[in-house]
């Protein structure tokens, strides 16, 4: 039966690269083109069973370029054309990094996987089709989603800034012989007045250049004449909403932008500037124990960073406190939150990073089709990664990992490392052709987060490190784990370059 649904695909990156048809029987030849038809796409099987990934992320890239292209035809289906090394966002939305650092693409010399830029519209389990909706010239690429993207009009409205709306796209099919789903998670809003619309999130790449430019406008306002001083409190009083990793690694690079570079370029507005964390929470970082989540307390006091926890926010809005919403889209150019605890607030922006909500692809399209984890609406799957339906047997030839599955009892995070670990499982056991004789198990290598002024926390089953040491072990881990020496090069590269010549504050 056709499932029909859009869903966005925040998963696999992958290169589209297909054979020349020469004499020779080797499948990948130095010379390679793309099929840019279905029929091209058919006649280089050679016999090889079609794996599409539905997904560019950390799940779906590392298992699709995994995968032995002897055995298989990878076929990667995402709405974005790259894979995102997330964790170094925050470092690119302040210009310790530059965004290429951060990105793998698709399409390269490197790997042999075949791609189409859409969304998942449909899949016919029974007959082991999907239906694709193209996504090159879509708006949503590169951002991140809190919603349905043809439903969610406000979105619609934040994305393009005309109110122009998300036209759906051309469609067309593809079968499979195996499928796998990675499709990722959405932010989680939990429906406050105002966030959708005006709150920056950190989840890709252009998320990461929006944040970037809005800082930066808050500064350059700020140090206009005409600007009062009220209103540069308004507008470098940075909130961030969300005390996990993402938000307090963000604040921590903030604060080193602001200290190393913002002190020197606009040494009469530092004095202005206010960075606060809240969360609903009793403390920040959860997932650390307590001795490290209070050093990092510790330290963000120190350094003049506000956490305030068991804060409600109620609403986010354009404009200053007490200004009359009609007035909002004509003259505001800060925002305003309201908080339960302490009423209006204007700042200069809000980060907001307080968790996932379920893809609508398998909220919607696979209701009733799958079985799903009644806490997070993720797919279940039996240990092998297999799709389990609701009478508790499997979907044939579906496999479902990363943030939009979860296998049956276990409690395995949402996290990069949990998705590239079960990737990499799944493409060994598939290549060996032996998953049905073995089970996934999760290694918990530890968990890292940076908290500023070249310092950091680790913990693992080991040890717990935090302080310079830990700094050490957190740039050293990303640094590895960068999926190409090309960025295994550019990052410290560029390390260098901003430590030596500071940061690159450019607006564009």
């Amino acid at each position: 039966m056709l499932l029909p649904r859009r869903a966005v695909l925040a998963g696999d990156t992958f290169s589209s690269r297909s054979s020349i048809r020469l004499p020779s029987k080797c499948i990948w030849n130095t010379l390679q083109k793309r099929g840019i038809t279905i029929e091209s796409l058919d006649s280089q099987r050679n016999n090889r069973e079609r794996v599409v990934v539905l997904g560019s992320g950390w799940a779906g890239y590392s298992l699709a370029r995994d995968l032995d292209s002897k055995k298989y035809q990878a076929v990667v289906v995402s709405p974005r054309s790259y894979f995102v090394f997330t964790p170094l966002l925050a470092s690119t939305s302040v210009g310790t990094l530059e965004f290429r650092t951060a990105l793998e693409p698709v399409r390269s010399r490197r790997t042999k996987v075949e791609f189409f830029q859409g969304w998942a519209d449909a899949v016919d389990f029974e007959s082991k089709k999907l239906s694709i909706e193209e996504a090159v010239e879509d708006p949503w690429q590169g951002r991140s989603l809190t919603g349905d993207r043809h439903e969610d009009e406000s979105q619609v409205e934040r994305a393009h800034e005309k109110q122009t709306q998300a036209k759906k796209g051309q469609l067309f099919d593809m079968t499979y012989d195996k499928l796998i789903i990675a499709v990722g998670c959405y932010n989680q809003t939990f429906n406050t007045k105002g966030v959708k619309e005006n709150a920056f999130f950190l989840k890709d790449v252009g998320d990461a250049r929006k944040i970037r430019n809005r800082l930066l406008s808050c500064f350059e306002e700020a140090a206009l004449p005409t600007t009062s001083d009220e209103m540069r409190k308004q507008l470098l009083n940075f909130a961030v909403v969300g005390g996990g990793p993402t938000g307090i690694e963000w604040s921590a690079e903030l604060h080193d932008l602001i200290t190393e570079d913002m002190k020197k370029l606009y040494p009469d507005l530092v004095k202005h500037v206010h960075i606060t964390v809240y969360d609903v929470a009793p403390t920040v970082l959860s997932m650390f124990d307590e001795k490290l989540a209070k050093y990092a307390m510790n330290h963000f006091k120190r350094e003049g960073i506000s956490i305030k926890t068991s804060h409600h926010v109620e609403e986010l809005r354009i404009g200053a406190p007490g200004q009359e919403q009609k007035k909002i889209r004509d003259d505001a150019t800060g925002y305003t939150i309201k908080l339960k605890e302490e009423g209006e607030i204007g700042i200069g922006m809000c980060v907001w990073s307080t968790g996932l909500m379920m893809n609508p692809f398998v909220a919607n399209a696979l209701a009733g089709k799958v079985k799903r984890d009644e806490k997070s609406g993720g797919i279940m799957t039996n240990g092998r990664l297999q799709a389990k339906t609701e009478n508790e047997g499997i979907v044939p030839d579906v496999y479902a990992l990363g943030d939009c599955a979860m296998m049956e009892d276990t409690s395995y995070p949402a996290t990069a490392q949990v998705a590239s670990q079960k990737a990499g499982w799944l493409a060994k056991r598939l290549n060996k052709r032996d998953i049905e004789q073995n089970v996934f198990t999760y290694k918990d290598l530890g968990v890292m987060a940076y908290i500023g002024n070249s310092k950091g926390l680790f913990q693992s089953s080991g040890a717990d490190i935090s302080g310079r040491v830990a700094w050490f072990i957190w740039r050293g881990a990303y640094l590895a784990k960068s999926v190409s020496w090309r960025n295994r090069m550019l990052i410290p590269m560029y390390w260098f370059i901003n430590w030596a010549f500071g940061r690159d504050i450019s607006r564009f």
